[in-house]
């Protein structure tokens, strides 16, 4: 399948999932900026699919990144981000999110599992009330968008 068809808004993302669920396919969730990708960001995405047969990854909109970021960020424009996620093979959907958080596409999706960094307790984890598991990944130490941009910058 082309990257550019694995991007899918809420209602095709929705047909998406009720499709693999029906064959019998376990949903994974994960979400985050993924503005500068990294071997971070890969570890996480091919971790995340390790966990089930169908990773769908939710992604902030430019509009979200910069509310979470800061004036500068994205570095990438959201349509560059969701075209280089979809061309990984590990990620079977991206859905691009406007919200601060991922809560509605979590809610949408009702994953099998959700996939979050381990910086975030599970009381912090946005959407586990729609997942049947939640499980945290062991981030890469120095690994990160915000530490490539200082490094660039010097």
């Amino acid at each position: 399948m082309k990257a550019k068809n694995k991007i899918l808004g809420p209602r095709l993302l929705k047909k998406f999932v009720d499709e693999q669920r029906a064959a019998g396919k376990k949903i994974v969730f994960t979400n985050g900026c993924f503005d500068i990708l990294h071997a971070g960001h890969v570890s996480v995405l091919e971790f995340s699919r390790a966990k089930g047969d169908v990773l769908i990854v939710g992604m902030n909109s430019d509009a979200s990144v910069r509310r979470l970021k800061g004036p500068t960020r994205p570095v990438n424009t959201q349509a560059d981000r969701a075209l280089v996620l979809a061309s990984l093979e590990s990620v079977s959907a991206v859905s691009i999110f406007e919200e601060d958080t991922p809560y509605n596409l979590i809610k949408l999706v009702r994953p099998d599992v959700l996939v979050k960094g381990g910086d975030y307790k599970l009381s912090e984890i946005v959407g586990r009330e729609f997942a049947k598991k939640v499980v945290r990944f062991a981030l890469l130490k120095g690994r990160s968008t915000t530490n490539i941009i200082k490094k660039v910058s010097k």
